[in-house]
């Protein structure tokens, strides 16, 4: 198995990305304006919609307050379900640190280095959100190669 990590530092409070990470308008907000469902509730269902290229159902596994957002893809692209997408959280000083990983690919596919990007785009736009109020959700978001 294999996995996509990536840490990026946000001018703010954990509690302000925790917030970003666990309400559908937060998540609307840096990932894609087509979010729906329940992200502050252990067993919650998220849904997040690409237009023509798709979606994926989240269920959320594991909560801990301002440190810990876990989720497990239960719907999408063959190459995501089953894997997980967590969030770890700390603070430091001024910054909250986001230590992000989409755990457990079968292999490193094609899918899969163009996911590694994308979630950089999208951890970048999470950034942007907290720090200047305006992220970059899809259908927003910088586009990289023919997958969007």
């Amino acid at each position: 198995m294999v996995d996509i990590l990536h840490k990026v530092g946000v001018r703010s409070s954990v509690d302000e990305v925790f917030k970003a990470l666990t309400t559908a308008d937060g998540l609307a907000g840096w990932w894609t304006t087509d979010t729906s469902g329940v992200g502050d509730t252990v067993g919650g269902r998220l849904e997040f919609r690409f237009g023509d290229l798709g979606g994926f159902d989240m269920k959320v596994v594991e909560l801990v307050p301002d440190e810990k957002v876990l989720w497990e893809v239960i719907d999408g692209p063959e190459e995501w379900v089953g894997t997980h997408v967590g969030f770890d959280l700390s603070q430091s000083a001024d910054y909250a640190s986001v230590q992000f990983k989409h755990a457990g690919w079968k292999e490193p596919v094609m899918f899969m280095h163009h996911c590694s990007t994308k979630w950089a785009v999208f951890l970048m736009s999470l950034k942007a959100m907290i720090e200047t109020g305006k992220g970059a959700p899809a259908p927003n978001d910088v586009k990289i190669d023919d997958f969007n």
